[in-house]
């Protein structure tokens, strides 16, 4: 339930404040006064989207905030526990409209997202206007309100589940059909392209040793030719650096009988001369594996050549190219695992369905016994709306197929939405000798505000909403259907708090609280302001609503004559 509304710098509201209470509350004012502006900044709070257009001129921002009393049972209670917020003392729902367009919502001072606000205040308040009249001419929600009149929303949620459970699954099962028609080709060529990568049977970084060894062969003449020089220098020719060094230890060998540190020099000279051969060992080891091989080379080539065709093929490296070969092994392997997966999204796409038709023929079922009893239901609503002449039906039909390939399917498969088989349609007739038409070609907006009331009557005890807020209920109604349209507010009131903003004083007089807003100039701009009336001044704003801003003693007893009877 809605206890307190404060509004600051919304539209041409500065500051408003107002607490509610259980029962019927009637808003009136002049045309303009700011009535509609006040649903608007509920509406804001229950989730509808904002931007910096609301916020007041020369403001900054506007903001808004609700405070709900929220039963354990109501489902809004949950969703809050559920993500950490403690609905035990209440709800307050805060709402800051900024003019830079950054807007903030928070619920109990924690901040959250618009879609989670929606989850929340969902179950705790809704507004009849004109969006809910728009609504209302769509078959979708006559579908919704049938159900929700039948209490089919646990049978109705599973096989929403189901729905998008099985749907995947029929993609899937296309996918594997799809894959199969094609299996055969595509078979083929992995195959082709494992036996290709297994023939050439690549080794990691064997294109980089490839390339070496060829770079290798092809300058052998100038490896050769400097190889022979430096086995010339170390060892071979007079005077070479080995000759010298073995004299030069002769001499230091002397040196060292004399001089102990001539003879440490000269044992490093004998170690040079052991390193200068070992070199000159490995010299000539190297220029004995250089011998030309003249068909090394080509066999090289070659082998690159086929590499190189292979990394262009399969990602550019050998590295690429085994991670092609696992990839198209695994892809074999799942080629022939292909029935197997069929043959078991097939057994869960059965049980599905199996599960799913069970549910749409309850539905069905349900439906149609329950079409008949809204039907009675809504001729018995309109005749106490006085549209006594009105004929109403509620008509429920199969779904059309679903167009498409889904896999194996009947056409009862095809005609599954996640709702079910059916679509549901409302028809009236408003005048004795007219045809029944489709609810979204009725002509008279009266007409329409009743029928949206007549289903808020019937809906009363199935609908969780605590709080409705009737902003258009009197559109195009007056006189004796206005007194007919209150006195049903007055019954809907025992059984959810309404707030409902009006022109009628037949609908105003049922009202347990009255209040009036105004519009007024201070400081060179307009203020809107309002007030909780006593007795006296309901009287007034009664009779000013019976004959304008020149009120007689004749209409303010016609006003006092109307709240007396209500």
């Amino acid at each position: 339930m809605l206890r307190e509304l404060t509004i600051k710098n919304f539209a041409i509201i500065d500051d408003l404040h107002i607490e509610f209470n259980e029962g019927l509350t009637v808003l009136t004012g002049e045309t303009g006064a700011g009535k509609s502006i006040v649903v608007q900044a509920v509406n804001l709070l229950l989730g509808a989207r904002a931007d910096a257009s609301m916020v007041r001129s020369g403001c900054s921002a506007a903001e808004l905030e609700a405070f709900f009393e929220i039963p354990e049972a109501c489902p809004a209670a949950s969703i809050l526990l559920e993500n950490d917020i403690d609905p035990g003392e209440g709800l307050v729902v805060r709402r800051v409209v900024s003019e830079s367009n950054r807007h903030k919502i928070t619920m109990n001072g924690r901040t959250v997202t618009g879609q989670m606000l929606q989850a929340v205040t969902g179950h705790l308040a809704g507004i009849s206007g004109q969006h809910a009249h728009q609504r209302l001419l769509r078959e979708d929600h006559h579908l919704l309100l049938l159900d929700a009149f039948c209490g089919l929303h646990a049978e109705r949620q599973e096989l929403t589940r189901l729905y998008h459970v099985l749907m995947p699954l029929l993609r899937e099962h296309g996918a594997i059909l799809d894959l199969q028609r094609r299996q055969a080709a595509l078979a083929e060529v992995l195959e082709a392209e494992r036996h290709e990568i297994r023939e050439a049977s690549v080794q990691t970084g064997e294109d980089q040793v490839l390339e070496s060894e060829r770079a290798i062969l092809k300058h052998r003449e100038f490896l050769v030719q400097a190889l022979q020089e430096g086995m010339q220098e170390l060892y071979s020719r007079d005077g070479s650096i080995l000759e010298r060094l073995v004299a030069l230890s002769k001499i230091l060998e002397k040196a060292g009988r004399i001089d102990p540190e001539s003879a440490r020099i000269g044992q490093r000279i004998q170690e040079a001369r052991i390193l200068v051969e070992d070199i000159a060992g490995d010299v000539r080891g190297r220029l004995g594996g250089l011998e030309m091989d003249e068909g090394r080379l080509e066999a090289i080539e070659k082998r690159l050549d086929a590499l190189n065709r292979l990394k262009r093929k399969y990602g550019g490296s050998l590295d690429a190219v085994q991670q092609r070969l696992e990839q198209v092994q695994h892809e074999l392997a799942s080629l022939e695992d292909l029935d197997n997966n069929r043959r078991t999204i097939e057994t869960r796409i059965a049980a599905l369905k199996e599960k799913m038709t069970a549910l749409a023929q309850r539905l069905s079922a349900e439906r149609t016994k329950g079409a008949v009893q809204l039907t009675s239901r809504m001729v018995q609503e309109l005749a106490e709306l006085r549209m006594g002449s009105a004929r109403f039906a509620v008509r429920v039909a199969p779904a059309d197929p679903e167009p498409g390939d889904s896999g194996p399917a009947t056409r009862e498969d095809k005609r599954m939405r996640e709702t079910g088989w059916d679509t549901v349609s409302f028809w009236i007739a408003t005048n004795e000798g007219e045809e029944l038409k489709p609810l979204a070609r009725i002509a008279s907006g009266g007409e329409l505000s009743r029928v949206v009331l007549a289903i808020h009557a019937i809906m009363a005890q199935a609908d969780a909403v605590s709080t409705i807020v009737f902003d258009e209920v009197d559109a195009g109604i007056g006189g004796r259907t206005a007194d007919v349209v209150g006195r049903k507010l007055h019954e809907l009131a025992k059984r959810h708090q309404l707030i409902c903003i009006t022109h009628l004083p037949q609908i105003a007089r049922f009202g347990q609280h009255h209040f009036h807003i105004a519009k007024r100039v201070a400081g060179n701009r307009t203020v809107t302001t309002i007030e909780a009336l006593d007795a006296e001044k309901r009287v007034i704003e009664m009779a000013r609503m019976l004959g304008g801003e020149h009120m007689t003693e004749t209409t303010l007893a016609h006003a006092r004559e109307l709240l007396e009877t209500a």
